[in-house]
């Protein structure tokens, strides 16, 4: 089981190095899904099934959620579109495949592995992980619940700000095009 929980440590740091070092954000978001997933396996490897679950569920589905949100409050237009469909190429996807196809096989192996070290099926139920989670690594949940605030203010920061630009531009020229008009009528 040291190698399941092994591999999918490395999964998940290599795939998080690419989500913080990537330059556009579909590709980043890719990274970090597979991520996320790794860390779910780690979870599943040490037995705890129910925070491996919570892990795919929450995290995994909010994460996607999220990203949908922003998109749509960023408001893309045709150019951004085209942006778009250029990062999603299947050249995009090579990476965050082949680390969700090791993660698999590293899942495969901890399933049907050998007999001893294998998933040794022991239930962890929800009390224990919420003692765990609330005892000694309260001060971890509150951060990450303040990074995820964080990362919704500045998402919604980013998406005010463009349309502000954006009205300022259009300012000057609408106000040069009214004054044409009225220099064409007079």
């Amino acid at each position: 089981m040291e190698v399941a929980f092994y591999l999918s440590g490395l999964v998940a740091v290599l795939a998080t190095l690419r989500v913080i070092t990537h330059t556009q954000p579909v590709h980043a978001l890719l990274y970090l899904i597979v991520s996320l997933l790794a860390i779910a396996c780690v979870f599943f490897s040490l037995g705890a099934y129910f925070a491996g679950a919570l892990e795919i569920i929450v995290y995994a589905g909010a994460i996607m959620v999220l990203f949908v949100f922003v998109v749509m409050m960023l408001n893309l237009g045709a150019a951004d579109t085209r942006q778009e469909r250029a990062w999603l190429t299947p050249s995009a996807w090579v990476g965050p495949a082949l680390l969700s196809v090791l993660l698999l096989a590293v899942l495969v192996y901890a399933i049907i592995g050998v007999p001893d070290r294998g998933i040794s099926g022991e239930l962890i139920d929800a009390k224990a992980v919420g003692i765990a989670l609330f005892g000694p690594y309260v001060l971890a949940v509150e951060l990450a619940s303040m990074l995820l605030l964080a990362g919704l203010v500045v998402a919604f920061h980013l998406g005010r700000e463009d349309r502000e630009v954006d009205a300022l531009h259009k300012g000057p020229k609408i106000t040069d095009s009214l004054k044409r008009k009225t220099e064409e009528q007079a």
